[in-house]
């Protein structure tokens, strides 16, 4: 068999258990679906691997299999294809691994759900679409792929849709990419109207010839170049949750835990990083639009780092620090570093997986309970969950070495995209924007890393079990902030709730936390290795000095672009101060969280600007739903009230139309039906003609 014909086989596998699963789940049952669309997903994820050993150290060249003709109208010419080079086996083996692990995970996450024919057969859609979009050889078949992973996150983010809260969230979700997606559309109407073409191969050479070529509108020269890129990545702000188009992901958690490790580990949040990296030859030639990617980028970092600090849904927590590591890897590509970009979502997969996932096994041993202040000590219970997830903290908060180059997978890549950043500084200020404000998001990310394993595992326990043990004697320190009335009514993984919950999750008889069953466990235990060793491993390949050979043109570097090299030449204060932030963060919460356990509920009650800032969300939610929501409802009343039955009303079917039926129905009394009436009106026009004979012909 052909490494062709395997690869395609490997891409459509998923769509394959989809449709099984989707159209006959109820005929074959919960458990011939549940098998079919995970067997599926793991000869997926063994091609991928293949297709990736053998690039990686096989000397596999790129190559593109055209499948069968897309769209062709006129010039605009788009086929079906699958194309391989090095970011596409990256982002095959990254999709496919997290995807199959969250479906092995799911057998025993969702085993008390009824509806397992339709969660599996969305999970392969989801993965199916993905890797259409990474395999994408033209803008067309990556716009499918882009519209895919949307519609399977909206089904599976609202896939209890029952909830209000799941709905809401769901729709939420589809709303806010649709406008990022209509900037990508425009992006790519704008591609197309510049190249005539929106085939990779034949626009990527293509690109630099047209460098410094501008566009006239209201007056003013716009770089033709900045314009399409900054279009595209205004998809990207979507898709992968940025500042601004960022409001949808935390409400994502309404979905079940598998969906949000993988819409935040491999899938949906990541499409935007891989197409800003697909796009380097773009990129390089439009130094405004890179700019903005890096400000948002960093921006973003920070933003989604502050709002960690005093979130309590443990979900909520990592979906935030999700947010915050793509800005890392956004700040990355905008200052030229796309390798650097792709190491850390490389790396970020692995171990963002790991923590949703561990986070899911907390929620299931805690029977449906998210709010981490009503948890602690659980490192007893949960003795492999505590483990992984100690794992995922140390790779998330970037700790190890610098002089020795050993640490877990964060260590390596979070370095190399600070690193890259001051770089970049040297020529670029936004690089050294990038690299400060990275720097001390690295250290509020330590400190809300470790206060969600402190909280949940180490703190004083204020749960009980059956018999009234190790449960609240008193001691309410693990408490953050106060609780809101609303605020226990929000949390997700309850569509399934067992006996002694409500509709909402809440707990009403014996708690008692439980280690997952090995199905859960084990998918924890394969992430935990790519958690450890990731980084080390592939460091050469992506960021090293085997980078060329690696990426073999896949990413495109201008003359000018030398952040990267430059990279490995920065000052040794440069090297350790990621590991100074990150571990001064780490100390503060061991002090606040463990040494004065109770210290950050006694703060949280006494509120103040900042924490409510912060736990608001820096009320983007609320400002949008004044400016958009209810300015739209606004706007809609004018329209309505005044524009419809004012004016258009007003003047027609109250207007025009109201006076000519009081005028008929005047003239109706005349229409009396007595002859004598018609008569004696027909004598009077006899009369008034004589009468006007006369007095014409008279003169």
């Amino acid at each position: 068999m052909t490494i062709e014909l395997l690869v395609t086989l490997g891409v459509f596998a998923p769509l394959l258990g989809a449709v099984v699963a989707g159209l006959f789940g109820r005929r074959i049952g919960d458990l011939a679906s549940q098998a079919v669309t995970t067997g599926l997903l793991f000869f997926a994820c063994a091609v991928s691997w293949t297709v990736f050993v053998q690039w990686t150290w096989g000397g596999l060249e790129p190559f593109t299999v055209i499948l069968s003709p897309f769209i062709n109208v006129g010039d605009f010419q788009s086929n079906w294809a699958i194309r391989i080079d090095g970011l596409s086996a990256v982002m095959l083996i990254v999709v496919t691994t997290v995807s199959a692990l969250v479906h092995l995970y799911s057998w025993g996450y969702m085993a008390e759900d009824d509806s397992r024919p339709r969660f599996f057969a969305y999970l392969s859609l989801f993965t199916f679409a993905m890797l259409a979009l990474v395999t994408a050889a033209d803008f067309m078949q990556l716009f499918f792929g882009w519209e895919g992973v949307g519609l399977a996150s909206y089904l599976l983010i609202g896939f209890w849709y029952k909830k209000p809260t799941a709905s809401a969230a769901a729709i939420k979700a589809f709303v806010v990419n649709r406008v990022g997606d209509f900037g990508f559309a425009l992006g790519i109407m704008t591609v197309f109207w510049m190249f005539g073409t929106i085939q990779f191969a034949e626009l990527f050479p293509m690109i630099a010839g047209r460098a410094g070529e501008g566009w006239s509108f209201l007056g003013q020269t716009w770089s033709a170049l900045d314009l399409a890129a900054f279009l595209l990545f205004i998809g990207a702000m979507g898709k992968s949750a940025q500042f601004f188009l960022h409001t949808w992901l935390p409400d994502a958690m309404e979905g079940p835990t598998p969906v949000s490790a993988l819409i935040h580990a491999a899938t949906m949040v990541t499409a935007g990083v891989y197409m800003v990296c697909l796009l380097s030859p773009l990129f390089e030639y439009a130094p405004v639009a890179a700019q903005i990617v890096a400000i948002v980028g960093a921006v973003t970092a920070l933003f989604a780092a502050t709002v960690g600090l005093t979130q309590n849904d443990i979900k909520r927590v990592i979906a935030y620090s999700t947010c915050s590591q793509l800005g890392y890897m956004f700040f990355a590509a905008g200052v030229g570093a796309y390798q650097a970009a792709m190491f850390h979502l490389f790396t970020h997969a692995f171990f963002k997986a790991l923590l949703f996932l561990g986070a899911g096994s907390v929620i299931h041993g805690m029977h449906h309970e998210q709010d981490m202040r009503k948890m602690g000590g659980l490192w007893r219970q949960l003795p492999v969950t505590y483990a992984v997830m100690m794992i995922g903290t140390i790779a998330i908060t970037g700790l190890g070495i610098p002089e020795l180059k050993w640490g877990f997978a964060g260590f390596y890549s979070k370095d190399s995209v600070l690193e890259t950043a001051f770089a970049a500084g040297a020529s670029n200020p936004v690089g050294m924007f990038a690299f400060f404000v990275g720097l001390f998001a690295a250290g509020l990310t330590a400190y809300y890393s470790w206060r969600l394993i402190f909280m949940t595992f180490l703190n004083t326990p204020v749960w009980k079990d059956e018999h009234g043990h190790a449960g609240d004697h008193g001691h309410d320190h693990a408490h953050a902030s106060p609780a809101p009335a609303h605020a226990t009514a929000h949390s997700g993984d309850h569509g399934h709730a067992e006996a002694d919950h409500d509709d909402h999750g809440h707990h009403h008889g014996p708690l008692k936390p439980h280690e997952s069953p090995w199905v859960m466990l084990v998918p924890l235990i394969l992430l935990s290795v790519g958690a450890i060793a990731s980084g080390f491993v592939f460091y050469d390949q992506f960021v090293g000095y085997h980078e060329h050979e690696f990426w073999r043109g896949a990413i495109y570097t201008a003359a000018h672009n030398h952040v990267l090299h430059d990279s490995h030449e920065v000052a040794r204060w440069v090297l350790w101060a990621p590991l100074v932030v990150s571990l001064l963060g780490t100390a503060i919460a061991v002090y606040v969280y463990i040494l004065r356990e109770g210290m950050a509920r006694r703060m949280a009650e006494r509120g103040g600007p900042l924490h409510t800032f912060f736990y608001n969300k820096w009320f983007f939610d609320e400002v949008y739903d004044a400016v958009f929501v209810k300015g739209s409802k606004a706007l809609g009343d004018l329209l309505w009230k005044v524009g419809d039955v004012k004016i258009i009303d007003g003047l027609g079917p109250n207007g025009a139309a109201w006076t000519s039926l009081k005028w008929a129905g005047w003239l109706s009394r005349l229409q009396s039906g007595y002859v004598y009436h018609y008569a004696f009106v027909m004598l009077l026009g006899v009369a008034g003609l004589l009468a006007f004979a006369i007095t014409t012909w008279g003169a």
